[in-house]
């Protein structure tokens, strides 16, 4: 792709997720409607390569992400926040995740991403408040006081809820134990730990 001199002056002639001033090409956002300026970024060759999965992610070159993720531009927002996905694994991601706020649009436009396999587009995803996946044996915390019903408690805001099971076919529940009760668990009022 051509680089422009908007995007290339938006972006200070650096890579506008690690900062390399090296090796830099316009990038498209999928799914990309538009040739515009709003939809595209600036990226080195290292972050391209990495995006578009022709590498092993090095988990250690995304840690740029801690300083870019605070960019204003939603283009950017958008690639931090796919990224921080992809290295939900890693603890220092998931605590930038969770710090991460998108507008609801941004947030719509960072989950329509259209790069995943047919596989992994079909498979039924459980995800927590931010977004994060959520894995059977994870452990999540309460974002919200929860009255149980039939159980005759409230769990508490922060509480933490190990070695959670997914409800399979049901992306919106997870159970997990609360005070030695086995509870179902929407996904949006937990974030994972």
């Amino acid at each position: 792709m051509a680089l422009d001199s908007a995007l290339l002056d938006r972006a200070e002639s650096k890579c506008e997720l690690c900062s390399t001033t090296t090796d830099l090409d316009a990038y498209n956002i999928p799914p990309d409607t538009d040739d515009t300026l709003d939809q595209r970024i600036l990226l080195c060759g290292t972050c391209h390569t990495q995006i578009n999965q022709n590498s092993e992610l090095n988990v250690n070159h995304w840690r740029c992400l801690n300083d870019s993720m605070w960019s204003h531009i939603p283009a950017v927002q958008v690639m931090a926040w796919r990224m921080l996905n992809r290295l939900s694994s890693e603890g220092w991601a998931r605590d930038l995740l969770d710090m991460l706020y998108l507008d609801d649009e941004t947030l719509s436009w960072a989950q329509s991403d259209t790069s995943l396999s047919p596989e992994e587009e079909s498979a039924i995803k459980h995800l927590d408040a931010n977004g994060a996946v959520l894995e059977a044996g994870d452990t999540v915390t309460l974002i919200k006081d929860l009255n149980v019903k039939g159980g005759g408690f409230t769990a508490k805001r922060g509480t933490a809820v190990r070695g959670i099971s997914l409800v399979p076919d049901t992306p919106e529940h997870i159970e997990g134990r609360v005070n030695g009760q086995q509870i179902v668990i929407l996904t949006k009022y937990v974030k994972k730990s």
